[in-house]
């Protein structure tokens, strides 16, 4: 049992990449702010995505009385920022998690999901919440196009 639990957090580590945080913007004297982190792609070389989400402050934590849990609310914007290198990613419509991040204690997760369209040659990167219950419709998708210039 031992070995599948971290069997399975490994392999949860490895799908998924760590985001470095590159901003953060001030938004009332609450100490609430929108913070923005880098994230690249852990199997697709060359793309970086910036990922910006609100983050709840000490003071607007007290007043509202929800302790444990910020808004859903998040944007992406994807960019290649090298040569692209694809590694084995998933192909299927659902997708592959790129980056999860917790947004409450348990029942929350900001997401972001990378899907291939084979069709048009290019990666679909959707920014989204995961809820046990209650999904939320607020989502943020970019677009990274593959193709080679001049052809």
């Amino acid at each position: 049992m031992k070995r599948t639990l971290t069997a399975l957090a490994t392999s949860l580590i490895a799908t998924t990449s760590a985001a470095e945080q590159v901003g953060n913007v001030d938004v009332d004297w609450l100490g609430n702010d929108i913070v923005v982190e880098a994230v690249a792609d852990p199997k697709v070389k060359g793309v970086t995505c910036h990922l910006a989400y609100f983050e709840r402050g000490l003071i607007d934590r007290f007043q509202k009385g929800n302790w444990f849990e910020d808004p859903s609310n998040s944007s992406i914007s994807c960019r290649q920022t090298g040569p692209i290198e694809i590694g084995d990613i998933e192909m299927d419509d659902e997708g592959e998690n790129v980056f999860s991040e917790r947004r409450s204690i348990i029942f929350k997760t900001l997401r972001v999901k990378r899907i291939f369209d084979r069709k048009n040659n290019t990666l679909i990167y959707i920014s989204h919440s995961q809820r046990v219950q209650d999904g939320s419709a607020k989502m943020s998708m970019s677009t990274v196009p593959l193709y080679t210039p001049g052809q």
